[in-house]
Parts: structure tokens; sequence; C-alpha cells
């Protein structure tokens, strides 16, 4: 299971605001907190620092690998940023979040890819837009693993998203989520996957209850990689539980272990 830990975006004010006030300390605190918690990667994202965020991203990128010895997962929608933060990285191999097949966005992050030996978030979305059902994302599935793999990126360093939308506005959206991510387990078997699970809650009271179901149903389907905050005790005790009822854990020794360290309450 892969899990990359989402705190140290900006898009969060409390973020942006240490980032603002170069608070250093807080954002050690923050990788320090998600990696002792079961993060494998940590992402930085400061996509909304508009004015600096190249160097924001070099700040942060600095400042995150000082403090923990996971890698990080570089995440910006500017492909300049990305390979600001990616050349910075030394914590073993890097992923990128993300890539598409829109044009623009395929040619600037497949060079990226190669160059830094990265793992890559691959967006279930092309430049008709966000797809609706579940057969709308295979036709995207399909023609970006094709080429992907013409360009000799291995199945396992791709991270398929399926694309998460709000259960709230779009009543069949988990469905279609669950229907895509057993199509691509059931054609491409090596690869893996990655999403913002949150997103199916937006706008939904006990957003936290609907999020720790939909994981345990996505893994189910053969999910193996989230988007999250790690130091939520009880979504990381559901995916702990979950991956020892599907097999996942041998022997449920992981499962014992996370117990014996109080992590299953």
């Amino acid at each position: 299971m892969t899990i990359v830990g989402e705190l140290i975006n900006t898009s969060r004010p409390a973020v942006k605001e240490a980032v603002m006030n170069k608070d250093e300390a807080y954002i050690r605190e923050l990788a320090r907190n998600q990696e002792k918690s079961g993060a494998t990667y940590i992402d930085v994202n400061c996509g909304n620092m508009i004015k600096n965020e190249e160097e924001t991203m070099a700040w942060l990128v600095n400042i995150v690998q000082d403090e923990v010895d996971i890698p990080l997962c570089i995440d910006s929608p500017s492909a300049k940023v990305l390979e600001v933060g990616l050349s910075l990285c030394k914590n073993g191999r890097p992923m990128i979040n993300s890539i598409s097949d829109e044009d623009e966005r395929y040619d600037a992050v497949l060079p990226l890819i190669k160059k830094y030996n990265a793992k890559i978030v691959v967006l279930c979305m092309d430049s008709t837009g966000m797809p609706i059902t579940a057969e709308d994302r295979m036709k995207v599935v399909k023609n970006l693993y094709a080429k992907l793999s013409k360009e000799g990126i291995a199945d396992d360093d791709m991270y398929f998203d399926p694309l998460v939308k709000p259960v709230s506005s779009v009543g069949t959206a988990g469905q279609e989520v669950l229907n895509t991510v057993k199509k691509i387990k059931e054609d491409y078997p090596e690869v893996h996957f990655m999403c913002g699970l949150s997103n199916i809650s937006y706008g939904l009271p006990n957003r936290s209850i609907l999020n720790r179901l939909f994981v345990v149903q996505t893994m189910t389907m053969g999910m193996d990689g989230y988007v999250l905050d790690p130091t939520n005790t009880k979504m990381m005790a559901g995916i702990i539980a979950s991956t020892a009822t599907l097999g996942l854990d041998n022997y449920c020794g992981k499962y014992i272990k996370a117990h014996r360290k109080g992590l299953l309450n």
C-alpha cells in the first residue's frame, strides 16, 4: 500500500502561513509526523503560490527531505516547478503528480519522468475533460498506457488515478470509480493506483465516515495507493485492517504490529 502524505500543501491555510513566515519548524513537524504515521511518500505542493512557486518548491523540498528519509511526491500544475523539485530530490526515487493525456501536459511531463527516473501518477483524463463513466476512463487508460509503455515506462512505475468525484453532485461517482479500478486491475494487473479519495464526500456531513468506507471499497477492487492524511489514525487503522482481511498482510504481521503500537483504536 502506497500512502502519499498530503499535508504539505499551501492550499491549507496553516501551511501557507508557515511558508509566508518561513516557519521551517512547522514544515519539519508536518513531514516528521507523516513519516512516523506510515506515509511512504511526502507530497510537496505549493501550486497556489503563483508569484514564487519555484522558489517555494525549492525551499520546501530542501526542508522536508532534510527531515525525513522517505521519498517525495512533487506536485504542481507547472512543469517548470516540477523540475525544480525533482532536481533537488535525493531520498530515493521521486514521484510526479501528475501526467494526463492532455497534449500540453503530456509533452511537458514525459521528459521529466525519464530524466529523473520518477514514478508517475497518471490521471484518467484527456483533452476532452473529466470522464463520466468507467468506459470513458478506460479509453483514456488504454491510450495512456500504450503511450507510456512505448516510451519505456514500466508498469510498476505507473499509478493510475481514476479521478474521484463527489457523490453529492454525481450519484454514481463512487460506483464509476470502483468499476474503473476493477477494469484497470483486470486489464493491466502490474500497474498501481493513486487517488485523492476525499473528493467522494465533498459537500456532505460526517465526511470522515464516507472517506473511510470508500477506502475499504476501493481496496477491495484493487486500489493500492492514496493521497491522504496519514496522521488520521482511524483512516490508517481501516487501511491496515482491510489489508489484512484482503490477504495482503502475510500472517497479519502488520496488523499485529499496529495493534501492539496502539494504532488500531
